[in-house]
């Protein structure tokens, strides 16, 4: 008797239990927040843009998703800048990303500071998006070795790099069901449609790609089937 006590208890300790739990597999959300550009013009400015999104959990920690994009990416300073560009766009874009969240890899004790942290996350994809600027330019026409392209629409693609973060808050029942997120995204594009101006090769000699950024505050609501998950992380 004694002998099958011990072995049990080193088994036991050999091979711990997994506590399981719910999760809800399916997320919609939406929010705004405020876009700025970095491309070869000049006063780097901001904007205004809302998102929605659809996602799916494979676990609590590990989506895939859709997120749509509309709003507008500003730039220059007619006055101010030395070719007197300044541009608005109005632009729309859809992208299909993934996110993994530090969660997967925490331990499913952790408390406190610990259990926020297990909402941080980073995620990257690929998109496309549709430019519409506006536009104005005021040089000097008697440079002979200035050339303008305007372009008045367009479409690139884009890779979107994601940080941020989800603050989950339970139901009655103790489901993750609504989140609070935070998210600073990075979209670099393969072109120069963002601020319709395409004459990096004669003018600048940077020839970076065209980038916006894009901080957000919105919220999200979890449903649809139910998950099994590993990890403990239920209210």
């Amino acid at each position: 008797m004694k002998r099958i006590t011990i072995v049990s208890l080193l088994v036991a300790f050999a091979f711990p239990s997994f506590a399981q739990s719910n999760f809800y597999k399916v997320a919609i959300g939406g929010g705004v927040g405020l876009t700025q550009s970095f491309t070869e013009v000049s006063n780097h400015d901001f904007g205004l843009a809302g998102y929605v999104t659809l996602d799916y959990l494979l676990t609590p920690f590990v989506s895939f998703g859709i997120e749509g994009q509309k709003g507008e990416i500003n730039g220059g300073d007619f006055r101010a800048d030395r070719q007197n560009r300044q541009f608005v766009n109005s632009y729309m874009a859809i992208s299909f990303n993934g996110k993994v969240s530090l969660g997967q890899f925490l331990d499913d004790r952790s408390q406190g500071l610990s259990e926020l942290a297990r909402g941080l996350y980073l995620g990257t994809g690929i998109g496309a998006i549709s430019n519409k600027p506006l536009y104005t330019i005021g040089l000097n026409p008697n440079d002979p070795n200035y050339v303008f392209t305007a372009q008045s629409t367009s479409k690139d693609i884009f890779f979107p790099l994601n940080l941020g973060i989800n603050i989950n808050f339970a139901d009655g029942a103790g489901f993750y069901r609504y989140v609070l997120n935070v998210n600073y995204q990075g979209n670099i594009t393969l072109g120069e449609g963002l601020d319709g101006y395409d004459d990096s090769k004669v003018t600048f000699t940077s020839g970076n790609p065209d980038i916006y950024t894009f901080l957000s505050l919105g919220v999200k609501y979890n449903f649809g089937k139910m998950g099994l998950s590993r990890k403990t992380f239920r209210k």
